[in-house]
This record gives structure tokens, sequence and C-alpha cells, in this order.
């Protein structure tokens, strides 16, 4: 009985890791918004429908996700379904869901964080540890009045719902109180924010000490040109608002300038795809040594130590993404050539349209993933890495054939690893697309992402167990907890 039993809890083990791994993908790519293949109302049924899953049947390292590298569109969803269904938790669970709660909550964007707590409310989410964690979340602000300029709205509606101290030593006599409830109540704010706010609305001159937001919406009720405010404004945005403009618009980044040190690899990469071919052309140098700079700063101490690879490189047409997702799937491939340049002693491009020239990548034509991927691997290298959203079509199923009769017949021993990266999130099917059962494939949203995608992938062989996921995760939430500040500790 014993030994008829044990290949069940085998299989329980494997279904069950390949739940939370579809999960993990599908937060790491999907942030509900239309894809190439999918619209925006499939993208949030299917998310919204692998959350429930996942929750009620794991909840421990549904929670454990924040730990991983998903995007904050996820993580925010997680937060919130672990906070409306804190009675589905026991008391130690509930212990290690308020840590990772504050953890992953200290790294969200504060827009981010505000929308969340607004959702909260409008679900009237209410319980005493919802109003603690919100309460704590602001007492570790660094800058309350600035929060209160710049959220003003999702401020006010924190403090109505958590009942927040808004007034503290920092800001004594209640003025933020008053600035977010009764602005009409003082004539004169001793806070320097909250003075220079009230001088914007009759100085024109006090409106460049505001932050960038705020600042926006006073020129646009003022009629202030466009160019002459981004010029005056310029040293008082920071390096994230200065990115969105320069990736919004052309006329925006002659406006704003480009200071491409320091940039982020994807975002550098998202950048360069969104200038003209000619001035990517004029500007060749520049460019090039920017995405090589992020690409070695990305690739740290694992820099020239990946022996041999070769990447096959999808910029057919489906890599333009879609209206709220432009030339996204395009963007990471492009920041993962760069930084499997860096990271690999040799190494071996192939983009599915032929080009040569990474820097001129622009969406066109088939996939032809099957071709490329015959010529990468008769290089015969250690590693391979296959960026594509896996909609292999000239021919179709090529891609799977080759890979399949790889592992099988021509390399059973494993000698070159082979990693699928997936940036795009496959509605339908609830998962990102697989070329292979043979060949494990992870959701990617940044290339920064991509070492350790590739030590998660392994998990999707199908070759290990719950167990082992566990272990896994288990330290991802250690390592995050001390990051954070916490050095407490925590399992899944």
């Amino acid at each position: 009985m014993a030994t008829r039993a044990e290949p069940a809890t085998t299989h329980a083990d494997l279904v069950a890791a390949e739940d939370v791994l579809l999960f993990v993908n599908a937060a790491i790519t999907s942030t509900g918004q239309r894809e190439f293949h999918s619209g925006e109302a499939a993208q949030h049924m299917s998310l919204g429908f692998l959350h429930e899953y996942v929750r009620v049947n794991y909840r421990p390292l549904y929670a454990a996700s924040l730990a991983l590298d998903i995007n904050d569109h996820n993580a925010a969803l997680i937060v919130r379904q672990l906070l409306e269904t804190a009675g589905e938790a026991g008391p130690e669970e509930r212990r290690v869901e308020g840590r990772l709660i504050a953890a992953r909550l200290a790294r969200l964007p504060a827009p981010r964080v505000y929308r969340l707590f607004r959702a909260l409310r409008a679900a009237k989410v209410n319980n005493r540890r919802t109003r603690a964690i919100m309460r704590d979340w602001f007492a570790a602000r660094p800058d309350p009045a600035l929060d209160a300029v710049k959220y003003r709205s999702g401020l006010k509606c924190a403090a109505r719902h958590a009942h927040l101290r808004l007034g503290d030593a920092r800001h004594s006599g209640g003025e933020l109180g008053d600035f977010l409830f009764a602005p009409g109540r003082r004539k004169h704010y001793v806070t320097p924010l909250l003075k220079t706010w009230q001088r914007a609305h009759y100085e024109q001159g006090a409106l460049y000490e505001l932050p960038f937001t705020v600042a926006e919406g006073f020129a646009a009720r003022r009629g202030i040109d466009r160019r002459t405010f981004l010029e005056r404004i310029a040293p008082r945005m920071t390096r994230l608002e200065r990115l969105r403009l320069q990736e919004s618009a052309r006329t925006h980044r002659a406006e704003v300038g480009s200071d491409l040190t320091g940039m982020p690899l994807t975002r550098l990469a998202s950048y360069v795809l969104g200038l003209s071919l000619d001035d990517r052309v004029a500007r060749r140098t520049e460019l090039t040594d920017a995405l090589r700079a992020a690409a070695r700063r990305t690739a740290g101490a694992q820099a020239g130590t990946w022996g041999r690879v070769a990447a096959v490189l999808d910029d057919s047409f489906s890599a333009s993404g879609s209206r709220q997702k432009r030339q996204r799937p395009l963007a990471v491939a492009l920041a993962c050539h760069f930084l499997l340049e860096a990271l690999a002693g040799t190494y071996l491009p192939l983009w599915t349209s032929g080009r040569q020239d990474a820097l001129l990548a622009y969406p066109y034509g088939a996939t032809p993933l099957g071709m490329r991927l015959l010529d990468a691997l008769e290089s015969a290298p250690e590693r391979l890495v296959i960026v594509s959203d896996g909609w292999d079509n000239a021919p179709p199923g090529l891609a799977g054939e080759v890979l399949r009769a790889w592992r099988t017949s021509l390399d059973p021993q494993g000698r070159t690893a082979v990693v699928h990266l997936n940036p795009v999130y496959d509605a339908e099917d609830f998962a990102v697309r697989r070329l292979s059962a043979s060949v494990p494939t992870a959701g990617v949203r940044d290339a920064e992402d991509l070492p350790a995608l590739a030590q998660l992938a392994r998990f999707a062989e199908g070759r290990t167990g719950l167990a082992e996921l566990r272990a896994h995760m288990d330290d991802r939430v250690r390592q995050f907890l001390e990051e954070t500040g916490d050095g407490r500790g925590g399992a899944a």
C-alpha cells in the first residue's frame, strides 16, 4: 500500500509545483493590459482566476510570491487579496504575511500604494491588521508633506480609512490635516513645502519649487508654454519623471534632454527603440556604450562567467506589443541581448529577422524560431537562451520539434542548458506560451531579472517537486526580508 501511495504523492507535488510556477510566470509578465494576441478584458479575467486559484490552494506560497521578482501590478493584487481574506489564514500565517506585505509595500511606488489603499477602502476592508499596515507604511514615509502635496487625494482617502495621525513633531499644530481637509482654514503655513504650494497660487515663480507633477497642473492652468516650463522645472524632476518624459514623445526628449548615465537596462532599451533609425545611427556610439555599461552593471560579478552562449531573439512583428505596451517584448529582447553579451565568454546572437545590427532592431515579419534554433545549436553552446513570445509560425511547430529532438536524441545528457524566457502572458492558456515540454520556460518582464529567472526556470522542467520549490521560495523570502531590514527571516 505504501509503495503504491508514493507515486501519487509525488505526482501531486509536481502538479502543485507546476501550478505555483504558472502563477509566478503570470505575475512576472502580465500587467492586465492588452497584449498583441489578447485584449485587456481577457488579461484581467485570466489573471484574476489565477490569483484566486493559487491563493485558495497554496496560500503560503501565494504570499511568498511577494518576495519574488513579480511586477508591481500583481504585487498590489496579492496584498489586496491577502488583506481581504485575512480570516482564511492562521495566526502564524498572518504574522508572516504581515511582514511580507510591509516589506513589499516599502518597495512599491507611492502612487501604486495609494491606489491600493483606495481599493481597500472601496472594498470596505478595514480590519485592525489593514489599518496597522497602512499606519506603519505612512509613518515610514520620509516626507509626509511631500505626500500631502503630490498625492493629496490618495493620502486623504488613506487618512480617513485608517484614521492616520497626520500631526507630528515635524508638522505640529495639525497643518497636514488642515491642508488635506480644510485648506482655507489657515492663511499661512509653517511647513516649507505647504507654504510654497500656497504661494504658487499667486506667485508664478513659486510653482518651480514644487514637485514636477504638482507644478505641471499649475503651469497648465496658467497657460505657461510647455518648453519653457520643462526647461525651468528640470532641476526638480526625479529620475523616473525624466525617464517617462523621454519615453513619451520625441519632442519631450529634446526639451528635457537625455541623461543615459545610470538608466536601468530595460528602460534604456525602450528609450533606444523609441528613437528613429536615423537617430540611432547618428548616436550609435553613445547609445551602444550606454547599453553596454548598463549591461555590465547588471551582470556584476557574473560578467564573463557564462561560457559559450547563444541567443535566439524574437524581433518579429508580434514583438511590437500593443498600444499600452508599445514594443515592450522587443525592448526586453534587446536588453537581454546586451546582458547576455556581458555575461558570456563568447556570444552568438541570432535575431529571428536575420538582422545583424541589434541597435537598429524593429518589429518585422514572421517568427522562424525553428530555423534560428538550428543555427544556434549548430554552434554547440554551453547555454542557449531564447527570448520570444513563443508564437513559432515559420513553419509552425518547428521550434518545438527541434528542441524535442535535440534533448531526446542529440543531447540527452543536457550538455547545453536551454531556457526560454517569454515576455508575454497568454491569457487563453493561463500561462506564458511554451515552445517545448522538454525546455523550461519562465516569464520575464525586465532583462535585469534574467540570471534569477534562469535559476527559477529549472523548476519548470518537471523534475523537481513542491518541496524543492518551497525551499527555493523560503530562501528568497529570507533574503527579501533581510534586504528590507527585517532580519527575523521567515518561512513561507
